[in-house]
Protein backbone atom coordinates (compact mmCIF):
# COMPACT_ATOMS: atom_id res chain seq x y z
CA UNK A 1 0.00 0.00 0.00
CA UNK A 2 2.64 2.54 1.10
CA UNK A 3 4.82 1.74 -2.22
CA UNK A 4 1.42 1.85 -4.29
CA UNK A 5 0.67 5.33 -2.76
CA UNK A 6 3.95 6.51 -3.20
CA UNK A 7 4.08 5.79 -6.94
CA UNK A 8 0.69 7.28 -7.75
CA UNK A 9 1.64 10.46 -6.10
CA UNK A 10 4.88 10.99 -7.80
CA UNK A 11 3.65 9.75 -10.84
CA UNK A 12 0.81 12.28 -11.01
CA UNK A 13 -1.87 9.90 -11.27
CA UNK A 14 -3.26 10.65 -7.91
CA UNK A 15 -7.05 12.95 -7.74
CA UNK A 16 -8.22 15.71 -5.87
CA UNK A 17 -10.85 16.97 -4.11
CA UNK A 18 -11.19 20.13 -2.14
CA UNK A 19 -14.58 21.17 0.08
CA UNK A 20 -15.29 23.81 1.89
CA UNK A 21 -17.50 22.99 4.35
CA UNK A 22 -19.04 25.43 7.31
CA UNK A 23 -16.47 24.44 10.04
CA UNK A 24 -13.64 23.15 8.16
CA UNK A 25 -12.11 23.04 4.57
CA UNK A 26 -11.15 19.15 3.91
CA UNK A 27 -8.44 17.86 1.03
CA UNK A 28 -8.56 14.33 -0.10
CA UNK A 29 -6.49 13.06 -2.65
CA UNK A 30 -7.39 9.44 -3.92
CA UNK A 31 -5.68 6.81 -5.83
CA UNK A 32 -6.43 5.18 -9.09
CA UNK A 33 -9.17 2.77 -6.72
CA UNK A 34 -10.50 5.67 -5.78
CA UNK A 35 -9.63 5.30 -2.39
CA UNK A 36 -8.31 8.09 0.03
CA UNK A 37 -4.31 8.03 0.44
CA UNK A 38 -3.72 11.48 2.06
CA UNK A 39 -5.79 13.97 3.64
CA UNK A 40 -5.56 17.85 4.68
CA UNK A 41 -7.72 20.20 6.68
CA UNK A 42 -8.31 23.68 8.01
CA UNK A 43 -11.06 25.08 10.65
CA UNK A 44 -12.82 28.08 10.01
CA UNK A 45 -16.09 29.73 11.13
CA UNK A 46 -18.48 32.10 9.54
CA UNK A 47 -18.50 35.72 10.98
CA UNK A 48 -21.66 37.40 11.57
CA UNK A 49 -20.89 41.18 9.92
CA UNK A 50 -24.09 43.79 10.00
CA UNK A 51 -26.40 41.28 10.64
CA UNK A 52 -25.68 38.92 7.65
CA UNK A 53 -22.97 35.26 7.80
CA UNK A 54 -19.99 35.55 5.97
CA UNK A 55 -16.75 34.86 5.10
CA UNK A 56 -13.95 36.95 4.12
CA UNK A 57 -12.31 36.61 0.64
CA UNK A 58 -8.57 36.64 2.41
CA UNK A 59 -10.69 33.60 4.88
CA UNK A 60 -11.10 31.48 1.67
CA UNK A 61 -7.62 31.77 0.15
CA UNK A 62 -6.05 31.52 3.32
CA UNK A 63 -8.06 28.47 4.29
CA UNK A 64 -7.67 26.67 0.65
CA UNK A 65 -3.75 27.43 1.34
CA UNK A 66 -3.78 26.31 4.55
CA UNK A 67 -5.38 23.25 4.04
CA UNK A 68 -3.43 22.31 0.99
CA UNK A 69 -0.32 22.88 2.59
CA UNK A 70 -2.05 20.29 5.36
CA UNK A 71 -2.07 17.72 3.05
CA UNK A 72 1.44 18.10 1.67
CA UNK A 73 2.20 17.74 4.94
CA UNK A 74 0.25 14.95 5.14
CA UNK A 75 1.92 13.24 1.99
CA UNK A 76 5.43 13.85 3.16
CA UNK A 77 4.52 12.30 6.86
CA UNK A 78 3.23 9.28 5.07
CA UNK A 79 5.30 8.90 1.84
CA UNK A 80 8.61 11.33 1.77
CA UNK A 81 7.24 13.06 -1.35
CA UNK A 82 5.57 16.28 -3.38
CA UNK A 83 2.69 16.18 -4.96
CA UNK A 84 4.18 18.04 -8.17
CA UNK A 85 1.56 16.91 -10.45
CA UNK A 86 -2.22 15.60 -10.75
CA UNK A 87 -4.39 13.76 -13.00
CA UNK A 88 -7.63 15.94 -12.04
CA UNK A 89 -9.01 17.59 -9.44
CA UNK A 90 -12.23 19.19 -8.10
CA UNK A 91 -13.78 21.85 -6.10
CA UNK A 92 -16.81 21.52 -3.91
CA UNK A 93 -18.46 23.84 -1.32
CA UNK A 94 -21.91 24.62 0.57
CA UNK A 95 -24.22 25.57 -1.86
CA UNK A 96 -26.55 28.73 -2.41
CA UNK A 97 -25.91 32.35 -1.35
CA UNK A 98 -24.90 35.20 -3.04
CA UNK A 99 -20.85 36.00 -4.72
CA UNK A 100 -21.77 39.16 -6.77
CA UNK A 101 -18.51 40.54 -8.52
CA UNK A 102 -17.51 43.80 -10.92
CA UNK A 103 -16.15 43.28 -14.38
CA UNK A 104 -12.55 43.82 -12.58
CA UNK A 105 -13.58 40.51 -10.96
CA UNK A 106 -13.72 42.00 -7.58
CA UNK A 107 -16.40 41.57 -4.77
CA UNK A 108 -19.24 44.01 -4.96
CA UNK A 109 -20.45 43.25 -1.38
CA UNK A 110 -19.15 40.44 1.50
CA UNK A 111 -19.92 36.85 0.60
CA UNK A 112 -23.64 35.72 1.74
CA UNK A 113 -24.22 32.39 2.79
CA UNK A 114 -26.43 30.02 2.81
CA UNK A 115 -27.00 30.82 6.09
CA UNK A 116 -28.73 33.87 5.70
CA UNK A 117 -32.66 34.24 6.14
CA UNK A 118 -32.61 38.27 4.98
CA UNK A 119 -34.77 37.64 1.49
CA UNK A 120 -37.83 35.67 2.92
CA UNK A 121 -40.19 39.08 0.58
CA UNK A 122 -38.18 38.26 -2.48
CA UNK A 123 -38.18 34.12 -2.11
CA UNK A 124 -42.25 34.60 -1.59
CA UNK A 125 -42.47 36.56 -4.54
CA UNK A 126 -40.15 34.43 -6.98
CA UNK A 127 -42.06 31.54 -5.56
CA UNK A 128 -45.71 32.97 -6.89
CA UNK A 129 -43.73 34.12 -10.00
CA UNK A 130 -42.40 30.83 -10.75
CA UNK A 131 -45.22 28.83 -9.23
CA UNK A 132 -41.99 27.15 -7.46
CA UNK A 133 -40.17 26.78 -4.32
CA UNK A 134 -38.17 29.17 -4.23
CA UNK A 135 -35.86 28.72 -0.65
CA UNK A 136 -34.55 32.01 1.18
CA UNK A 137 -31.16 30.87 1.01
CA UNK A 138 -30.86 30.51 -3.04
CA UNK A 139 -28.55 33.13 -5.27
CA UNK A 140 -31.42 34.27 -6.65
CA UNK A 141 -33.23 34.65 -3.59
CA UNK A 142 -30.25 37.31 -2.75
CA UNK A 143 -30.39 38.82 -6.07
CA UNK A 144 -33.89 39.70 -6.25
CA UNK A 145 -33.68 41.00 -2.70
CA UNK A 146 -31.02 43.26 -2.94
CA UNK A 147 -33.03 44.50 -6.08
CA UNK A 148 -35.93 45.40 -3.92
CA UNK A 149 -34.12 46.98 -1.55
CA UNK A 150 -32.34 48.98 -4.44
CA UNK A 151 -28.90 48.10 -3.47
CA UNK A 152 -26.55 50.31 -5.27
CA UNK A 153 -23.69 47.36 -6.33
CA UNK A 154 -26.78 45.58 -8.50
CA UNK A 155 -26.52 47.49 -11.32
CA UNK A 156 -22.16 46.66 -11.66
CA UNK A 157 -22.74 43.06 -11.10
CA UNK A 158 -20.89 41.34 -14.09
CA UNK A 159 -20.49 37.34 -12.20
CA UNK A 160 -22.96 36.05 -9.59
CA UNK A 161 -21.71 32.40 -8.41
CA UNK A 162 -21.66 30.20 -5.80
CA UNK A 163 -17.98 29.46 -3.17
CA UNK A 164 -17.45 26.26 -5.47
CA UNK A 165 -17.71 28.59 -8.43
CA UNK A 166 -15.69 31.50 -7.31
CA UNK A 167 -12.35 29.30 -6.44
CA UNK A 168 -13.30 26.99 -9.65
CA UNK A 169 -13.39 30.23 -11.63
CA UNK A 170 -10.08 31.52 -10.16
CA UNK A 171 -8.21 28.28 -10.16
CA UNK A 172 -9.09 27.95 -14.10
CA UNK A 173 -10.51 30.89 -15.52
CA UNK A 174 -13.58 29.11 -16.55
CA UNK A 175 -16.98 30.63 -15.14
CA UNK A 176 -18.87 27.37 -15.18
CA UNK A 177 -21.18 25.73 -12.39
CA UNK A 178 -21.86 22.03 -11.95
CA UNK A 179 -25.57 21.19 -12.83
CA UNK A 180 -26.62 20.22 -9.52
CA UNK A 181 -24.92 23.32 -7.64
CA UNK A 182 -26.29 25.21 -10.18
CA UNK A 183 -29.80 24.45 -9.75
CA UNK A 184 -29.55 25.84 -6.10
CA UNK A 185 -29.07 29.27 -7.57
CA UNK A 186 -32.21 29.36 -9.92
CA UNK A 187 -34.15 25.83 -10.92
CA UNK A 188 -32.64 24.03 -13.65
CA UNK A 189 -34.74 22.18 -16.36
CA UNK A 190 -33.86 17.92 -15.95
CA UNK A 191 -34.82 17.97 -19.69
CA UNK A 192 -32.08 20.38 -20.91
CA UNK A 193 -29.64 20.53 -17.66
CA UNK A 194 -29.56 24.30 -17.78
CA UNK A 195 -31.12 27.02 -15.76
CA UNK A 196 -35.20 26.66 -16.73
CA UNK A 197 -35.40 29.06 -19.93
CA UNK A 198 -39.34 30.07 -18.92
CA UNK A 199 -38.53 30.59 -15.11
CA UNK A 200 -35.23 32.92 -16.35
CA UNK A 201 -37.76 34.99 -19.30
CA UNK A 202 -39.87 35.81 -15.83
CA UNK A 203 -37.42 37.08 -13.88
CA UNK A 204 -36.26 39.01 -16.96
CA UNK A 205 -39.26 40.34 -17.92
CA UNK A 206 -39.74 41.32 -13.75
CA UNK A 207 -36.88 43.18 -13.28
CA UNK A 208 -36.42 44.97 -17.33
CA UNK A 209 -37.92 48.56 -15.58
CA UNK A 210 -34.99 49.22 -13.28
CA UNK A 211 -33.34 49.41 -16.71
CA UNK A 212 -29.83 47.07 -15.58
CA UNK A 213 -27.30 46.72 -18.58
CA UNK A 214 -27.52 42.95 -17.97
CA UNK A 215 -29.83 39.81 -17.98
CA UNK A 216 -29.96 36.96 -16.08
CA UNK A 217 -28.26 34.64 -18.39
CA UNK A 218 -25.43 37.54 -18.90
CA UNK A 219 -24.29 37.26 -14.87
CA UNK A 220 -24.94 33.29 -14.49
CA UNK A 221 -21.83 30.61 -14.82
CA UNK A 222 -22.64 27.74 -17.42
CA UNK A 223 -24.24 25.29 -16.43
CA UNK A 224 -22.01 21.53 -16.59
CA UNK A 225 -23.03 18.27 -16.48
CA UNK A 226 -20.93 15.70 -14.85
CA UNK A 227 -17.89 14.28 -16.53
CA UNK A 228 -17.98 17.51 -18.74
CA UNK A 229 -14.63 19.51 -19.18
CA UNK A 230 -14.50 22.28 -16.98
CA UNK A 231 -11.16 23.71 -17.79
CA UNK A 232 -7.38 23.57 -16.35
CA UNK A 233 -5.50 24.73 -13.72
CA UNK A 234 -3.97 28.24 -15.01
CA UNK A 235 -0.13 29.02 -13.94
CA UNK A 236 -2.05 31.58 -11.56
CA UNK A 237 -4.60 29.14 -9.95
CA UNK A 238 -1.26 26.31 -9.36
CA UNK A 239 0.79 29.19 -6.95
CA UNK A 240 -3.23 30.28 -5.56
CA UNK A 241 -3.51 26.68 -4.49
CA UNK A 242 0.14 26.10 -3.83
CA UNK A 243 1.59 28.92 -3.05
CA UNK A 244 5.25 26.87 -2.43
CA UNK A 245 5.68 26.30 -6.16
CA UNK A 246 5.64 22.69 -6.49
CA UNK A 247 2.61 21.55 -8.17
CA UNK A 248 2.26 21.95 -11.98
CA UNK A 249 -0.62 24.05 -13.97
CA UNK A 250 -2.58 22.01 -16.43
CA UNK A 251 -4.72 19.70 -14.03
CA UNK A 252 -7.88 19.64 -15.70
CA UNK A 253 -10.21 20.17 -13.40
CA UNK A 254 -14.36 18.40 -13.07
CA UNK A 255 -17.24 20.95 -12.75
CA UNK A 256 -17.39 22.57 -9.58
CA UNK A 257 -20.83 20.80 -7.53
CA UNK A 258 -21.99 21.56 -4.32
CA UNK A 259 -22.00 19.70 -0.84
CA UNK A 260 -25.34 18.25 -1.40
CA UNK A 261 -23.95 17.17 -4.62
CA UNK A 262 -20.93 15.59 -3.25
CA UNK A 263 -23.13 14.13 -0.59
CA UNK A 264 -25.49 12.09 -3.13
CA UNK A 265 -21.58 11.07 -4.68
CA UNK A 266 -19.98 9.93 -1.72
CA UNK A 267 -23.47 7.70 -0.78
CA UNK A 268 -23.88 6.62 -3.88
CA UNK A 269 -27.43 8.08 -4.48
CA UNK A 270 -27.36 9.81 -7.93
CA UNK A 271 -29.84 6.99 -9.12
CA UNK A 272 -33.86 7.56 -9.12
CA UNK A 273 -35.25 5.84 -6.23
CA UNK A 274 -32.59 6.35 -3.98
CA UNK A 275 -31.57 9.10 -1.34
CA UNK A 276 -29.11 10.41 1.42
CA UNK A 277 -29.50 12.32 4.43
CA UNK A 278 -26.47 14.54 5.55
CA UNK A 279 -26.14 15.01 8.91
CA UNK A 280 -23.16 17.91 10.17
CA UNK A 281 -23.52 21.43 10.85
CA UNK A 282 -26.87 21.92 8.82
CA UNK A 283 -28.43 18.51 7.74
CA UNK A 284 -30.02 17.73 4.36
CA UNK A 285 -31.81 14.91 2.89
CA UNK A 286 -31.69 14.36 -1.25
CA UNK A 287 -34.70 11.84 -2.26
CA UNK A 288 -33.77 11.58 -6.35
CA UNK A 289 -37.50 11.78 -7.98
CA UNK A 290 -39.28 9.50 -10.54
CA UNK A 291 -41.00 12.37 -11.66
CA UNK A 292 -41.84 15.66 -10.32
CA UNK A 293 -43.94 16.44 -7.19
CA UNK A 294 -47.40 17.16 -7.64
CA UNK A 295 -47.07 20.63 -6.26
CA UNK A 296 -45.10 22.87 -4.85
CA UNK A 297 -43.99 22.63 -1.02
CA UNK A 298 -42.30 25.27 0.98
CA UNK A 299 -40.24 22.79 2.70
CA UNK A 300 -38.88 20.78 -0.15
CA UNK A 301 -36.42 22.28 -2.75
CA UNK A 302 -36.42 20.95 -6.00
CA UNK A 303 -32.78 20.55 -7.24
CA UNK A 304 -30.62 17.73 -9.29
CA UNK A 305 -28.01 15.46 -9.24
CA UNK A 306 -24.94 16.21 -10.50
CA UNK A 307 -26.27 14.64 -13.55
CA UNK A 308 -29.05 16.20 -13.72
CA UNK A 309 -31.86 14.24 -12.12
CA UNK A 310 -34.40 15.87 -9.79
CA UNK A 311 -34.20 15.53 -6.74
CA UNK A 312 -36.32 16.59 -3.81
CA UNK A 313 -34.14 18.26 -0.95
CA UNK A 314 -35.19 19.08 2.54
CA UNK A 315 -32.29 21.64 4.13
CA UNK A 316 -32.83 22.49 7.78
CA UNK A 317 -30.12 24.94 9.14
CA UNK A 318 -29.25 23.51 12.29
CA UNK A 319 -28.11 19.64 13.17
CA UNK A 320 -25.22 19.02 15.21
CA UNK A 321 -23.91 22.02 16.45
CA UNK A 322 -25.66 22.49 19.95
CA UNK A 323 -25.17 18.96 20.48
CA UNK A 324 -21.52 19.71 19.63
CA UNK A 325 -21.88 22.84 22.74
CA UNK A 326 -23.42 20.36 25.20
CA UNK A 327 -20.17 18.20 24.63
CA UNK A 328 -17.82 20.91 24.78
CA UNK A 329 -19.89 21.47 28.47
CA UNK A 330 -19.21 17.75 30.06
CA UNK A 331 -15.42 18.07 28.63
CA UNK A 332 -15.43 21.08 30.85
CA UNK A 333 -16.63 18.62 33.69
CA UNK A 334 -13.96 16.17 32.83
CA UNK A 335 -11.22 18.66 32.80
CA UNK A 336 -12.89 19.80 36.55
CA UNK A 337 -12.18 16.28 37.75
CA UNK A 338 -8.71 16.09 36.24
CA UNK A 339 -10.07 13.79 34.11
CA UNK A 340 -7.55 13.62 30.58
CA UNK A 341 -10.00 14.46 27.76
CA UNK A 342 -10.22 12.28 24.46
CA UNK A 343 -12.98 14.23 22.71
CA UNK A 344 -13.64 11.00 20.23
CA UNK A 345 -14.49 9.15 23.92
CA UNK A 346 -16.82 11.72 25.01
CA UNK A 347 -18.52 11.63 21.83
CA UNK A 348 -18.91 7.78 21.62
CA UNK A 349 -19.58 7.43 25.15
CA UNK A 350 -22.58 10.08 25.20
CA UNK A 351 -24.00 9.29 21.80
CA UNK A 352 -24.05 5.27 23.09
CA UNK A 353 -25.73 6.34 26.40
CA UNK A 354 -28.99 7.60 24.42
CA UNK A 355 -29.73 4.34 23.29
CA UNK A 356 -30.13 3.31 26.91
CA UNK A 357 -33.36 6.02 26.64
CA UNK A 358 -36.93 6.16 26.26
CA UNK A 359 -38.43 5.97 23.04
CA UNK A 360 -39.93 9.37 23.63
CA UNK A 361 -36.70 10.80 25.64
CA UNK A 362 -39.08 10.52 28.56
CA UNK A 363 -40.93 13.78 27.83
CA UNK A 364 -37.20 15.90 27.66
CA UNK A 365 -37.02 18.19 24.41
CA UNK A 366 -34.61 19.61 22.51
CA UNK A 367 -34.60 22.61 20.08
CA UNK A 368 -31.23 22.88 18.55
CA UNK A 369 -31.54 26.42 16.53
CA UNK A 370 -28.21 27.88 16.50
CA UNK A 371 -29.39 30.25 13.71
CA UNK A 372 -33.01 30.82 11.77
CA UNK A 373 -35.11 27.64 10.56
CA UNK A 374 -36.95 28.44 7.79
CA UNK A 375 -38.74 25.05 7.58
CA UNK A 376 -40.32 25.78 10.68
CA UNK A 377 -40.68 29.58 10.05
CA UNK A 378 -38.14 31.34 12.49
CA UNK A 379 -35.54 33.89 10.87
CA UNK A 380 -33.94 33.47 13.95
CA UNK A 381 -32.50 31.07 16.54
CA UNK A 382 -32.49 30.32 20.03
CA UNK A 383 -30.96 26.67 21.36
CA UNK A 384 -33.40 25.45 24.15
CA UNK A 385 -33.45 22.34 26.12
CA UNK A 386 -36.96 22.29 28.11
CA UNK A 387 -38.35 20.04 30.28
CA UNK A 388 -41.65 19.87 32.91
CA UNK A 389 -40.90 18.62 36.45
CA UNK A 390 -42.50 15.46 35.83
CA UNK A 391 -40.20 14.40 32.97
CA UNK A 392 -37.74 11.58 33.47
CA UNK A 393 -34.99 13.62 33.19
CA UNK A 394 -31.62 11.17 32.66
CA UNK A 395 -28.42 11.27 30.75
CA UNK A 396 -29.80 8.63 28.68
CA UNK A 397 -33.40 10.55 27.82
CA UNK A 398 -30.92 14.26 27.74
CA UNK A 399 -28.83 12.72 24.76
CA UNK A 400 -30.96 10.96 22.95
CA UNK A 401 -33.59 14.13 23.05
CA UNK A 402 -30.63 16.44 21.58
CA UNK A 403 -29.76 13.32 18.82
CA UNK A 404 -33.62 13.29 17.81
CA UNK A 405 -33.57 17.08 17.96
CA UNK A 406 -30.97 17.73 15.47
CA UNK A 407 -33.17 15.59 12.99
CA UNK A 408 -37.00 16.63 14.50
CA UNK A 409 -36.85 19.54 10.86
CA UNK A 410 -35.63 17.24 8.83
CA UNK A 411 -38.48 14.95 9.71
CA UNK A 412 -41.18 17.31 8.90
CA UNK A 413 -40.22 17.79 5.58
CA UNK A 414 -39.61 14.07 4.54
CA UNK A 415 -43.47 13.55 6.13
CA UNK A 416 -45.00 15.44 3.24
CA UNK A 417 -42.69 12.82 0.58
CA UNK A 418 -43.41 9.63 1.97
CA UNK A 419 -47.31 10.25 2.95
CA UNK A 420 -48.34 13.28 0.89
CA UNK A 421 -46.63 11.97 -2.38
CA UNK A 422 -46.29 8.37 -1.58
CA UNK A 423 -42.38 8.88 -3.08
CA UNK A 424 -40.78 5.37 -3.16
CA UNK A 425 -37.26 5.20 -1.91
CA UNK A 426 -34.90 1.56 -2.38
CA UNK A 427 -32.53 3.13 -0.23
CA UNK A 428 -31.66 5.55 2.34
CA UNK A 429 -27.66 6.38 3.24
CA UNK A 430 -26.83 8.33 5.67
CA UNK A 431 -23.69 10.22 5.92
CA UNK A 432 -21.75 13.33 8.18
CA UNK A 433 -20.49 13.66 11.86
CA UNK A 434 -24.55 12.80 12.99
CA UNK A 435 -23.49 9.13 12.00
CA UNK A 436 -20.00 8.76 13.45
CA UNK A 437 -20.95 6.75 16.17
CA UNK A 438 -21.38 3.13 14.85
CA UNK A 439 -25.33 2.54 14.81
CA UNK A 440 -26.80 5.65 17.27
CA UNK A 441 -27.13 8.33 14.21
CA UNK A 442 -28.46 5.58 12.29
CA UNK A 443 -31.47 4.29 14.69
CA UNK A 444 -32.56 7.62 15.67
CA UNK A 445 -33.12 8.58 12.03
CA UNK A 446 -34.56 4.76 10.83
CA UNK A 447 -37.28 6.10 13.93
CA UNK A 448 -37.73 9.31 12.61
CA UNK A 449 -37.88 8.65 8.99
CA UNK A 450 -39.64 5.22 9.21
CA UNK A 451 -37.57 4.24 6.90
CA UNK A 452 -33.76 1.51 6.96
CA UNK A 453 -31.17 3.86 7.00
CA UNK A 454 -27.93 2.38 5.36
CA UNK A 455 -24.25 3.67 6.46
CA UNK A 456 -21.17 3.05 4.64
CA UNK A 457 -17.62 2.25 5.71
CA UNK A 458 -16.85 5.48 3.40
CA UNK A 459 -19.63 7.36 5.48
CA UNK A 460 -16.87 9.24 7.22
CA UNK A 461 -15.29 10.76 4.09
CA UNK A 462 -17.94 13.00 3.49
CA UNK A 463 -17.74 15.73 0.78
CA UNK A 464 -13.92 16.15 -0.26
CA UNK A 465 -13.99 12.28 -1.31
CA UNK A 466 -17.19 12.60 -3.08
CA UNK A 467 -15.86 15.39 -5.26
CA UNK A 468 -12.37 13.81 -5.64
CA UNK A 469 -15.13 10.68 -6.99
CA UNK A 470 -16.47 13.10 -9.46
CA UNK A 471 -12.96 14.20 -10.26
CA UNK A 472 -12.05 10.84 -11.00
CA UNK A 473 -15.08 10.15 -13.67
CA UNK A 474 -13.74 13.27 -15.24
CA UNK A 475 -10.89 11.23 -16.72
CA UNK A 476 -12.47 7.65 -16.24
CA UNK A 477 -15.76 7.67 -16.76
CA UNK A 478 -14.71 4.42 -19.60
CA UNK A 479 -17.86 5.21 -20.92
CA UNK A 480 -20.46 4.32 -18.30
CA UNK A 481 -22.93 7.68 -17.31
CA UNK A 482 -22.42 8.66 -13.33
CA UNK A 483 -24.67 6.15 -11.42
CA UNK A 484 -23.55 3.38 -13.18
CA UNK A 485 -19.83 4.31 -12.89
CA UNK A 486 -20.71 4.70 -9.20
CA UNK A 487 -22.26 1.48 -8.38
CA UNK A 488 -19.93 -0.63 -10.95
CA UNK A 489 -16.46 1.45 -10.05
CA UNK A 490 -16.57 3.23 -7.21
CA UNK A 491 -18.39 0.61 -4.68
CA UNK A 492 -18.80 -2.13 -6.70
CA UNK A 493 -21.94 -3.04 -5.03
CA UNK A 494 -21.49 -2.35 -1.52
CA UNK A 495 -24.66 -0.81 -0.35
CA UNK A 496 -23.12 -0.52 3.66
CA UNK A 497 -24.42 -1.68 6.96
CA UNK A 498 -28.50 -1.24 6.96
CA UNK A 499 -30.40 -0.63 10.58
CA UNK A 500 -34.10 -0.90 10.24
CA UNK A 501 -36.17 1.12 12.37
CA UNK A 502 -38.67 -1.04 15.20
CA UNK A 503 -41.96 0.02 15.94
CA UNK A 504 -41.35 0.89 19.35
CA UNK A 505 -38.96 3.87 18.10
CA UNK A 506 -40.69 4.79 15.42
CA UNK A 507 -43.88 5.30 18.02
CA UNK A 508 -41.60 7.06 20.64
CA UNK A 509 -40.19 9.47 18.12
CA UNK A 510 -43.47 10.38 16.66
CA UNK A 511 -44.27 11.09 20.24
CA UNK A 512 -41.67 12.98 20.56
CA UNK A 513 -42.40 14.78 17.34
CA UNK A 514 -46.00 15.95 18.43
CA UNK A 515 -44.56 17.40 21.89
CA UNK A 516 -41.96 19.02 19.66
CA UNK A 517 -44.42 20.36 17.77
CA UNK A 518 -46.55 21.97 20.56
CA UNK A 519 -43.04 23.41 21.92
CA UNK A 520 -42.38 25.41 18.89
CA UNK A 521 -44.30 28.48 20.65
CA UNK A 522 -41.52 28.51 23.55
CA UNK A 523 -38.83 28.73 20.72
CA UNK A 524 -41.05 31.27 19.10
CA UNK A 525 -41.50 33.14 22.21
CA UNK A 526 -37.35 33.17 23.13
CA UNK A 527 -36.75 34.94 19.48
CA UNK A 528 -39.53 37.35 20.24
CA UNK A 529 -37.60 38.24 23.56
CA UNK A 530 -34.30 37.38 24.03
CA UNK A 531 -32.39 40.25 22.19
Amino acid sequence: MFMNAKNVIESGKAILGIEFGSTRIKAVLIDQDNKPIAQGSHEWENQLVDGLWTYSIEAIWNGLQDCYADLRKDVKAQYDCEIENLAAIGISAMMHGYMAFNEQQEILVPFRTWRNTNTGKAAAELSKLFNYNIPLRWSISHLYECILEENEHVKDIKYLTTLAGYIHWQLTGEFVLGVGDASGMIPVDPATKTYDAEMVRKFDELIAPRGYSWKLLDILPKSLNAGEAAGVLTEKGAKSLDPSGHLKAGVPLCPPEGDAGTGMVATNAVKQRTGNVSAGTSSFSMIVLEKPLSKPYEPIDLVTTPDGSLVAMVHCNNCTSDINAWVGLFKEYQQLLGVPVDMGAIYTKLFNAALEGDADCGGLMAYNYVSGEPVTGLAEGRPLFVRSANDKFSLANFMRAQLYGAIAVLKFGNDILFKEEQIKVDRITGHGGYFKTAGVGQRMLAAALNSPISVMETAGEGGAWGIALLAGYLVNKQGKNLADYLEDVVFAGNTGTEIAPTANDVAGFNRYIEAYKQGLAIEQAAVANKK
